[in-house]
């Protein structure tokens, strides 16, 4: 089972380990997706878990009496098809090619599959054609 998860750490808990904790102690592979940590400061991660369901909730659990804040993260990215002028500047920096141009048409496709919910189109869109939702 996947749960994408956004992950909150108290400045104290910024340097513990908590990927390797999750594999070795739960077998529960972590996906980072997106990272904001940095000594003495409160942290945040975007993680995708893979793992049994069972194992999923005591690693969750886990963390919760670590006092690390964990929350369900369903954001996706949103595309406003009426201001988009296809301009491809997403494109460059999309680390996931979730974002492409038609070839012969120079139209913008989304592969929502692809996307990781990095959000750094977002501030590179020059018309706000791109957002996220909750």
């Amino acid at each position: 089972m996947k749960k994408r998860l956004t992950l909150t750490f108290p400045k104290r808990s910024v340097q513990m380990p908590v990927t390797y904790r999750l594999a070795k102690d739960f077998n529960v592979a972590a996906n980072i997706i997106r990272a904001q940590v940095a000594p003495n400061q409160i942290g945040k991660l975007v993680v995708e878990l893979l793992g049994d369901i069972d194992e999923l909730e005591a690693a969750i659990e886990w963390m919760r009496s670590q006092d690390i804040g964990v929350s369900s993260s369903s954001r996706e990215i949103v595309i406003d098809e009426n201001l988009c002028v296809h301009c491809g500047l997403c494109t460059g920096v999309c680390p996931t090619e979730a974002l492409t141009l038609e070839p012969e048409s120079f139209k913008l496709n989304f592969t929502r599959s692809r996307c990781i919910v990095c959000e750094q189109c977002v501030p590179t869109c020059p018309v706000q054609a791109i957002s996220t939702n909750l």
